[in-house]
């Protein structure tokens, strides 16, 4: 009894010392934002600012348009979201609960593409992007993220766990396939779909390589270009440098903590489906 006890405090203290060096670079970051800049640069660090220089924050605005990079982020990281889920529903549906020639060959096809990765096509869809002279546009930023091979299989690993039964019953009762993707399979799908909404916002909202490529007005950035031109032109002030890295990830660290009991449960419940 007393080597379990001995062993699960073992636990909780390598488990502390591992989310304390987790969290400490986003606390020092927040901090540090609030710090003049002395205080940023001395050594040993300054772990808490002497007097909260809010005022950080409006020199950051008043330096770069932080406030269009917030704009072009929730308007691309939304677009990207609510049609690349839209589209993985009806995808991992077909998948499911259909039955149509071929539909082993283009599962197989679905799967191999999963494995190719990202920065493999990149260029190719950069040069894609630019022959359609959507470069600076929203939707040379979105295009290529549209669909999604990953959350589409996610999906349809969730609608598996569903009984045939029920859409064979829903077809009897004359019921459209259209009537029960809405009426049916989304309210039963909810934790499913709500995580791979938030999943798919985050990923948009972190978006860096992609916005770099497709884009080079300061007026189309999205945040973390933005930050990293910000940081670039604000030099030596480490103080602004901060502040403009905590309105970056502040917002979605906020969406996560709010929102991370669905995530987990969405993700708990499609690993044990499997």
């Amino acid at each position: 009894m007393k080597k379990i006890r001995i062993g699960n405090l073992i636990a909780y203290v390598v488990l502390a010392i591992f989310a304390l060096i987790t969290v400490f670079p986003f606390v020092y970051m927040i901090l540090g934002g609030l710090m003049s800049y002395s205080e940023t640069t001395t050594i040993p660090p300054t772990l808490i600012p002497h007097k909260f220089n809010w005022g950080n924050y409006a020199k950051v605005f008043a330096q770069a348009p932080f406030a269009r990079y917030f704009l072009n982020t929730f308007i691309t990281a939304s677009v990207t979201t609510i049609v690349s889920l839209f589209n993985a529903l009806l995808a991992a549906f077909a998948l499911t609960s259909l039955k149509f020639k071929g539909k082993g060959l283009v599962q197989s096809l679905l799967l191999s593409l999963l494995m190719v990765p990202g920065e493999a096509i990149i260029f190719t869809n950069y040069n894609t992007i630019a022959k359609m002279g959507l470069l600076n546009t929203y939707l040379g930023l979105v295009l290529p993220f549209l669909t999604s091979i990953f959350y589409m299989y996610y999906l349809q690993s969730y609608f598996g766990s569903i009984s045939d039964t029920i859409y064979k019953a829903a077809m009897i009762n004359g019921a459209s396939d259209w009537e029960y993707i809405w009426k049916v399979l989304v309210p039963m799908s909810k934790g499913g779909l709500f995580t791979v909404g938030l999943l798919s916002f985050i990923s948009g909202w972190n978006a860096f390589l992609w916005p770099l490529l497709v884009t080079n007005e300061d007026s189309m950035r999205l945040l973390n270009n933005g930050l990293s031109s910000f940081a670039s032109d604000s030099g030596s002030e480490t103080e602004l440098q901060l502040a403009a890295a905590t309105l970056t990830v502040l917002p979605i660290l906020i969406v996560y903590f709010i929102f991370r009991k669905q995530i987990i449960r969405g993700v708990v419940r499609n690993d044990l489906k499997g």
